[in-house]
């Protein structure tokens, strides 16, 4: 076809574009470039994570004392051997209360500087930066400094210096079990670095609430702060305190770097983790007995996790009330 112009000179029709030819090779194929992105992943989490956990299991069903091929069967007796040692059961009863205290103390030290920082009109980034930053310390790093700098024990040590200004004699904090001042140095020490991971979280969260809600909240005479808090803002962030404790639970368990540099050399407030690595690693190198133990744990960890998420509700927020 040609079409006519105003001088009265016809001139061809522009010819129609070509289909669009389906691209071929790696870049045409969804499946592969999926396995090429995920296949890498895939195969380290089975040889590394997947694969060690039946290995674990089986050889918690085996006599296996130095060696990790065993051949002798003996069935559910490394199970009894770590319910009746009362070095691990005593760890497990242990650090219950631990995750008690440490996980409500990190949730609300968290969620309060969320909302400090949320609420600043200025520098609100340097501030979310600097509570951020201990994320990124390392446990051992960060627990040498609690024990070499901070809780010494020794007469200029920071806390007693601090603690000397109002007439307190020194405390020698990692000393002994009793009275328990090493639970303060292993506590502290975990809330600076973790707290603010959560915080973020929290923010997160923050941001999201819609606006309106307030504004509403306002028109029909609710008062700011407390009441607005307990109302709006906190069933708003149901959904991320139940992640956020389900975090701190399982991270409270898993409890190691710090106990190991804090306590290497004591027999007392050990964790499950570490109780276990003394017991695998240690003069019996038992990996029967150390892998029922660790099966054990995860139980354990399991049955407290859906224990929270019968009281709290696994990913359920305010809108599904």
């Amino acid at each position: 076809m040609s079409t006519i112009t105003k001088d009265g000179v016809s001139s061809p029709a522009p010819a129609k574009a070509a289909p669009a030819k389906p691209r071929r090779g790696l870049r045409g194929s969804p499946t592969l470039n999926f396995w090429l992105f995920t296949g890498p992943f895939l195969i380290g989490l089975a040889v590394f994570v997947y694969a060690p956990i039946l290995w674990s299991l089986w050889l918690s069903f085996f006599e296996a004392r130095f060696t990790v091929t065993p051949d002798k069967f003996v069935g559910f007796e490394n199970y009894v051997v770590m319910l009746t040692d009362e070095d691990f059961v005593g760890s497990l009863g242990t650090f219950t209360v631990f995750a008690a205290i440490i996980v409500p103390l990190t949730w609300a030290t968290s969620l309060g500087l969320a909302l400090l920082v949320n609420r600043l009109r200025f520098m609100r980034a340097f501030f979310r930066s600097v509570f951020f930053l201990p994320t990124a310390v390392s446990y051992v790093a960060a627990s040498l400094i609690w024990k070499m700098s901070i809780f010494n024990g020794v007469r200029f040590g920071l806390m007693n210096t601090f603690l000397g200004v109002f007439g307190i004699d020194n405390t020698a904090w990692l000393a002994s079990p009793d009275p328990p001042w090493y639970w303060l140095v292993i506590v502290t020490v975990r809330l600076w670095l973790q707290a603010g991971f959560y915080m973020i979280l929290f923010i997160a969260a923050l941001q999201n609430i819609p606006q309106e809600m307030y504004e509403a909240a306002a028109i029909d005479g609710a008062k700011p702060g407390w009441q607005t808090f307990w109302h709006i803002t906190l069933p708003q962030l149901r959904a991320t305190s139940t992640a956020v404790i389900l975090l701190l639970l399982v991270a409270a368990y898993q409890a190691f770097d710090e106990f190991f540099n804090l306590l290497a050399k004591t027999t007392w407030g050990r964790p499950p983790l570490m109780e276990l690595y003394y017991k695998a690693l240690g003069d019996s190198q038992d990996y029967g007995a150390g892998s029922a133990g660790a099966l054990i744990l995860t139980v354990l960890i399991c049955l407290v996790t859906l224990l929270q998420g019968k009281i709290m509700g696994f990913g359920r927020g305010e809108e599904s009330k």
